[in-house]
């Protein structure tokens, strides 16, 4: 599997992506639509117009990762904005995503601040 740093930004693109697509074709996305780099070591995540499955891309070093996943019931909670844009996320947020929770009732407590876990 894959770990993702700190610095490591999560893209989501905002418009319907055909799920057909592999390496290449979401590679093409990401560099002609999203105006990114796919090698850059950041996440970037599509989904299909329904919001039932959705595709990452990772960059790791050596290669791609292309991973999906598919929901047997209910429907991915996503970011609105104009088809063809992308919006960033956080790690956090791409986890709740992920499980099912819906970001646009979630907040974050007031005085809370994103610090990195130091032991």
């Amino acid at each position: 599997m894959f770990g993702l740093g700190p610095a490591t930004k999560v893209f989501v693109a905002t418009g319907a992506t055909d799920m057909r697509k592999g390496f290449e074709g979401l590679h093409g996305l990401v560099r002609d639509e999203l105006d990114r780099d796919p090698l850059s070591g950041h996440v970037f995540l599509f989904a299909n117009k329904m919001r039932t499955r959705l595709k990452i891309l990772f960059w790791d070093g050596s290669g791609l990762w292309v991973c999906a996943k598919r929901l047997e019931k209910g429907r991915f909670h996503w970011p609105e904005a104009s088809a063809g844009a992308s919006v960033t996320m956080r790690q956090e947020q791409l986890t709740m995503l992920l499980n099912g929770i819906d970001l646009t009732r979630s907040r974050t407590r007031r005085g809370w601040l994103s610090k990195p876990f130091v032991a």
